[in-house]
């Protein structure tokens, strides 16, 4: 029996934050991305929500043995949901693939009091980059819902846990792509 794989459309795309094997690009249909208010950490996550007419572009990788345990306390705030059948991926088998989402009850859309945290999305922006270029990352700004959110400015003190340095082109993509979606940006 082979592992199972997981879809990642957030920061799970940058390979740097992990050390899942078997790390392919892929796309799920039927999702599509919004930031959600999250009480626990009293900011915004990303979160795959249902849309029969949408899709997100991510990246798959193993699990090995199946050993869900360290992922699924990463991604403490959200419910693993089978998405093998809406997962597009240059695998030669069919494959066993999870996505993690929200209870879209619990996390509502987020107000003025829940920011994004700049330097989660350095690192979503850096991975989505590094796999889709530039079109990946215009990609996620157009479609991704919840930009109302005001973005902190956390940059000089990273609140982001894996965090990572970004080179001054992959800032300026960061800083590019909220410009032209008209982000509110708050300083910490």
């Amino acid at each position: 029996m082979s592992d199972p794989f997981f879809f990642g459309y957030g920061s799970l795309v940058n390979r740097r934050t992990h050390a899942y094997p078997e790390a392919h690009p892929a796309r799920v249909t039927g999702w599509r991305r919004a930031w959600r208010h999250s009480k626990r950490f009293d900011r915004c996550l990303l979160s795959a929500v249902p849309a029969p007419d949408d899709y997100i572009d991510g990246l798959i990788a193993s699990v090995p043995g199946a050993d869900w345990a360290a992922l699924d306390e990463r991604e403490g705030a959200y419910a693993r949901h089978d998405a093998s059948h809406a997962v597009t991926h240059p695998m030669a088998r069919d494959l066993d693939i999870a996505i993690y989402a929200v209870d879209l009850a619990t996390y509502p859309v987020p107000g003025d009091d829940h920011p994004i945290l700049m330097s989660y999305l350095d690192v979503v922006i850096q991975g989505f980059h590094s796999e889709f270029g530039q079109t990946g990352v215009d990609h996620f700004f157009e479609t991704t819902e919840g930009w109302h959110a005001p973005v902190l400015d956390d940059r000089a003190a990273p609140v982001y846990p894996r965090h990572q340095r970004l080179a001054a082109e992959e800032t300026a993509l960061v800083d590019d792509g909220l410009a032209r979606i008209g982000a509110r940006i708050v300083r910490l």
